[in-house]
């Protein structure tokens, strides 16, 4: 999947979290949650040369390189997210929260591309939820339909939020 994609899956996850705090989206806080969102979904593919990530994190990019480390493998496996979670406990709890699931849904969604991920890195074993028919290929028009599906999910979130509860409660 593309940057783009990515970006709005982890978008949705921090608007889940915020959702679920009971957080409102107009605080410096929430802007700071979703931005947060944006990247960290993105963030898996540092192990990509050439990504948006690879070049913002050149060390780590030149590392994963240097040790041989390929495209979903390590950085979209379990254990990577283990070590993440780890690395990650001294955040606020919103903030742990919302880096940990966009994180996690970077990996969730190439399940959807035929060439899957390697969960259980190191085990060479390479998982994906669709058969190679359905399945979504990277830059494809059935990709860009999913982000365009995934971007309504962003918009309809926070109006299932803030203007779907008054709806019902409007007296006349």
């Amino acid at each position: 999947m593309l940057q783009k994609t990515h970006s709005a899956a982890g978008m949705i996850a921090a608007e889940i979290v915020l959702i679920q705090g009971d957080i409102s989206f107009i605080t410096w806080e929430a802007a700071s949650a979703l931005l947060l969102g944006c990247l960290a979904g993105t963030l898996a593919d540092v192990d990509k040369p050439g990504s948006t990530m690879a070049k913002v994190l050149f060390p780590l990019s030149a590392l994963l390189h240097v040790l041989k480390i390929k495209h979903r493998t390590l950085t979209h496996s379990l254990l990577f997210m283990g070590l993440l979670v780890f690395l990650s406990l001294h955040l606020a709890p919103l903030y742990f929260w919302v880096f940990i699931l966009s994180y996690a849904s970077h990996p969730l969604i190439d399940l959807l591309n035929d060439r899957g991920v390697q969960l259980l890195w190191p085990i060479p074993l390479r998982v994906r939820l669709l058969p190679k028919w359905l399945a979504i290929d990277t830059g494809s028009a059935s990709e860009t339909v999913f982000r365009w599906l995934l971007l309504v999910v962003c918009l309809v979130l926070p109006f299932w939020k803030y203007v779907l509860p008054y709806i019902g409660n409007s007296s006349i």
